[in-house]
């Protein structure tokens, strides 16, 4: 499902709206979002007149258009993304009233495929009479402790971050259930944000108990500020790769994609060019992605935002944008059968982020410079990772710890890496004990394990994670450059960045790396699997200085077998490998400034590649691989 948010507002014709919907047809787009504005329906007087979007439901009934309602609830003229949460119980008990009108109203129409329950999710939770209420209820079912059972005090108040947690959902789940109390059957679907930072917000696996579908918002210019332009497709991986796992059984699309120019929004002005809208879009299919929607198709006339970020020019003509969406779309309809089959490949590779790290990270940092130095990295020392094992044509999942199957009888073959995880609940180490005795393998860096989930230093109250990681830490140091460690089993040595920490090894573990009497890395058995400990930030530090010497390490040190991979590491490359019914397909997508002629290796020799799309004139032989720099090819292996 490929498609545009049509922006309707007062002032447009009808002559505009079906030239909108035309076009959609014409181009291959086959789904629409629109934002439902309470304030062009509900009058002053207390009645509703539906007619301006009428017309654009009619109209994507005319053209076989699939119609995306976002819920937006009356809200100041100013605010362009639209209120989380009510101010007070009169706010919320208006909502309703809309939810119902909007509901029994439009299920009239065949063009209706969904209702969005609110637009951009995370954030916004304000202390007003309304979330003041929720949490003195939210309190009595969830006390905080005082003490620790080993009697050292809870100083550290993580409370709000959890509280703010269970909202999100709620509120989710409110709209949702007022939904059903109309409509039993429409789809209900949710385009989070930011996920780089809001993700400590979502519960994805509960937000699955009561949507149809999961989606997200990935604007370059608002939502990639870690990330160089050079590497937005590595950024729309990774996004997409956490919805995938946050998905689960459910399917999941990309509901908001940059479209046009952001003249004065976001964080990085920019417009998309017909490359990237083409390396966005396949990225997401080659994560499982159902396809995506462009926001928006026409700019929206008046207030903040007019005049930007569409596909259309100010006349209403297709950019070269729009053409980029027609091509692809083409080359999924002549396969329909084979994308409709697909699924990604396992690598068994498991990077896990642990929501209390980032708000032990966010309180201990807050109002300090610590962006720039190690100390605050949220998700980048992952993505460092997630980086070195893709530019090897590898794509690793991506997942919350809950989103991990830790019920199974064997992990021979599975990987988690824990990437400066700096606070981890007690509970979680017999699980991660359970995962390694079964086979399974362990990497751990930078300051992983440093607290409990009540932010005490687990180095003082007793490192639960000791027999596991085969030792404890004496010391950490910072160190305010890259630091070179030679590992053992590697040929070059790997950069870290920010700490390295000093082990007290166990006598059943073995040194890789040495600093004179100190102690810098090391690994242990356990059980039927092992655990390696490099106690520096070596996602961070391949981030900063280039992935290849982790990605050699980790290709060295982790068993991973995939079908596909490159036979060589690719600076600025990706490849996404899906399975299909009767083969294999592969995305790659060539960032690089560099022509590359390369390798990719097969573990199944008898398959036979095919082209399926190369927008510069990519070629595959055999193997070999040609692609031209901002290329996209997909091969299909039978």
């Amino acid at each position: 499902m490929i498609g545009a948010q049509v922006f309707v507002e007062p002032g447009q014709t009808s002559e505009e709206t079906e030239q909108w919907f035309k076009m959609m047809k014409e181009n291959g787009m086959t789904i629409c979002r629109i934002r439902m504005f309470e304030s062009y329906m509900h009058k002053q007087d207390g009645s509703w007149d539906f007619s301006l979007f009428d017309r654009a439901f009619k109209m994507a009934e005319k053209y076989d258009i699939k119609v995306m309602g976002t819920f937006f609830p009356a809200t100041d003229k100013t605010d362009i993304g639209g209120w989380k949460f009510p101010k007070d119980n009169e706010q919320l008990n208006s909502f309703s009233e809309y939810i119902k009108q909007l509901v029994l109203h439009f299920k009239q129409f065949k063009s209706l495929y969904a209702w969005v329950l609110i637009n951009e999710p995370g954030g916004g939770l304000q202390n007003n009479e309304f979330a003041r209420e929720m949490r003195l209820e939210w309190n009595k079912q969830n006390p905080q402790p005082e003490y620790l059972p080993n009697g050292y005090p809870v100083l550290v108040d993580l409370q709000e971050y959890r509280f703010k947690r269970y909202m999100t959902s709620w509120m989710l789940k409110w709209i949702a259930d007022e939904v059903r109390k109309s409509d039993q059957n429409v789809n209900l679907h949710v385009n989070n944000h930011a996920i780089f930072s809001n993700f400590q917000e979502y519960d994805f696996p509960y937000w699955r108990t009561f949507l149809t579908s999961l989606g997200g918002s990935a604007h370059a210019s608002w939502h990639f500020g870690q990330f160089k332009r050079d590497e937005y497709a590595l950024a729309m991986s990774a996004n997409s790769e956490i919805l995938l796992s946050g998905a689960g059984n459910l399917p999941w699309f990309m509901t908001e994609l940059q479209g046009g120019n952001n003249t004065f929004s976001g964080m990085n002005a920019m417009c998309p060019t017909k490359e990237e809208i083409i390396q966005w879009l396949w990225t997401v299919i080659g994560s499982e992605g159902k396809g995506g929607i462009f926001w928006s198709l026409n700019p929206r006339a008046s207030g903040i935002e007019s005049g930007e970020w569409a596909l259309l020019d100010f006349q209403n003509q297709p950019t070269d944008r729009v053409q980029a969406i027609s091509e692809l779309s083409h080359c999924i309809n002549e396969n329909a059968k084979l994308f409709g089959s697909l699924k990604k490949v396992e690598t068994g590779v498991n990077l896990l982020y642990i929501r209390e790290s980032q708000w032990t990270e966010d309180i201990i940092t807050g109002g300090l410079k610590a962006a720039t130095d190690g100390r605050k990295t949220e998700l980048s020392d992952l993505l460092g990772y997630f980086q070195s094992f893709s530019e090897m044509g590898i794509t690793p999942n991506i997942k919350a710890w809950e989103e991990f199957d830790f019920n199974k009888n064997d992990y021979r073959g599975t990987i988690i890496i824990l990437a400066n995880q700096i606070a981890i609940p007690n509970a979680y180490t017999s699980v991660l004990e359970n995962f390694v005795s079964k086979g399974g393998q362990l990497i751990a860096d930078g300051l992983t394990g440093y607290y409990d989930e009540n932010v005490h230093n687990s180095m003082l109250t007793g490192f639960s994670l000791k027999k596991l990681f085969g030792g404890e830490i004496s010391e950490y140091c910072f160190i305010d450059s890259v630091k070179q460690f030679s590992l053992v089993g590697c040929n070059e040595s790997v950069p870290g960045y920010g700490w390295k920490g000093f082990i007290k090894p166990m006598p059943q573990s073995l040194i890789l790396s040495k600093e004179g009497d100190k102690i810098l890395a090391s690994s242990a058995k356990f059980g039927k699997g092992e655990v390696i400990w490099v106690p520096s930030l070596l996602g961070t530090a391949a981030r900063k200085e280039g992935s290849k010497p982790l990605s050699t390490w980790l290709m060295k040190v982790c068993k991973v077998q995939v079908p596909f991979q490159f036979s060589a590491f690719q600076k600025g490359l990706l490849m996404k490998t899906l399975k299909s019914d009767d083969g294999y397909l592969t995305i790659i997508v060539n960032k690089s400034k560099e022509k590359k002629v390369l390798v990719i290796t097969k573990q199944d020799s008898k398959l036979i590649s095919s082209l399926l799309f190369a927008n510069f004139g990519g070629a595959v032989s055999g193997s070999q691989l040609t692609i031209h720099p901002e290329e996209t090819i997909v091969v299909y292996w039978k």
